[in-house]
C-alpha cells in the first residue's frame, strides 16, 4: 500500500501556520480557531501520517474481509466520501483533508469539543457528528481506519500517553457501535507528540488544539486484498 510522502517548503508551512480560520462549537456557540487553514499540508509531513497503516495491512485486510475496489473506481470512490464528510460535518468544527495523492482521508475532530481536559469521554453534543462520520465508513467499506489519540501537555507525559489511547479507543469503540466494522479499525495514542498544531496569540498558546482525535481512512484496491492474500 502506498503512502506519497509529502514535502513542504519552508516558505508554505510558514504560510500555513500564519493562517487562522474560526469555527463554531456546536455545543457552547463559541468560536474556535479551526484547524484546517494550518493542519492542511503540514500534517503531512509528519510521520504517523506518512507512515503504513498501524500494525500493518496484509491481517487486518484479511481479518475485516474487505474485498478492495478496483483501481479505477478507487479515485471517484475518494472523492465522493471526502465531499460527503465535507457535508455531514458542515458546521461542527471538523476538518477534512486529503493526505498525498488520494492515499487516505484524514478526519479531525475539533479541539476541546470531542474530549474535556483530562477526559477520554466523548461529548454527548458530539454523537451526532460520529453518527455522520460512522455512515460514510459504512457506506465505504473497502478501506482501513487508523484512529490516532492526542493530548494537551497539561499532567504528566506517562498519564498523558495513557489518556491519548483512552481517547483513541473511545472513538474506535463510539463507531464500532454504530456498525463500522471492529476488524477495519486500529487504534493508537501519541500522548503529547506532535504539538503542530499550536497557535500562539500574543504570549498565550492555544493548547486545547493539541486535545484531538484523528481518524486515517486508508482506500484498499483490489491488488491490495490479493498482496494480503498472497503474504497471509
Amino acid at each position: 500500500m502506498k503512502i506519497s510522502r509529502i514535502l513542504l517548503s519552508g516558505t508554505a508551512a510558514i504560510a500555513l501556520l500564519g493562517t487562522t480560520a474560526c469555527v463554531t462549537d456546536p455545543n457552547t456557540g463559541e468560536k474556535k480557531i479551526s484547524r484546517t487553514a494550518i493542519g492542511t499540508g503540514l500534517g503531512g509531513t509528519l510521520g504517523y501520517l506518512l507512515g503504513g497503516v498501524i500494525g500493518g495491512d496484509t491481517g487486518r485486510i484479511i481479518g475485516a474481509g474487505i474485498g478492495g475496489s478496483a483501481g479505477a473506481v478507487i479515485g471517484k470512490q475518494y472523492d465522493d466520501q471526502i465531499k460527503e464528510l465535507k457535508e455531514q460535518t458542515a458546521g461542527s468544527g471538523v476538518d477534512v483533508e486529503e493526505i498525498g495523492d488520494q492515499d487516505a482521508i484524514l478526519v479531525r475532530l475539533p479541539d476541546g469539543v470531542t474530549f474535556a481536559t483530562g477526559s477520554a469521554a466523548i461529548n454527548p453534543g458530539f454523537y451526532t457528528t460520529l453518527d455522520s462520520v460512522a455512515e460514510t465508513l459504512i457506506k465505504y467499506p473497502n478501506s482501513l481506519i487508523d484512529v490516532y489519540g492526542f493530548t494537551d501537555t497539561t499532567g504528566s507525559p506517562t498519564t498523558n500517553q495513557r489518556l491519548s489511547e483512552q481517547r483513541a479507543q473511545a472513538v474506535a469503540d463510539y463507531l464500532a457501535a454504530k456498525g463500522v466494522a471492529r476488524a477495519r479499525m486500529a487504534t493508537k495514542g501519541y500522548g503529547e507528540q506532535y504539538d503542530y498544531l499550536r497557535v500562539k496569540t500574543g504570549d498565550n498558546v492555544n493548547e486545547s488544539l493539541n486535545r484531538r482525535v484523528e481518524i486515517k481512512i486508508i482506500p484498499v484496491s483490489q491488488a491490495d486484498v490479493q498482496a494480503a492474500r498472497a503474504g497471509n
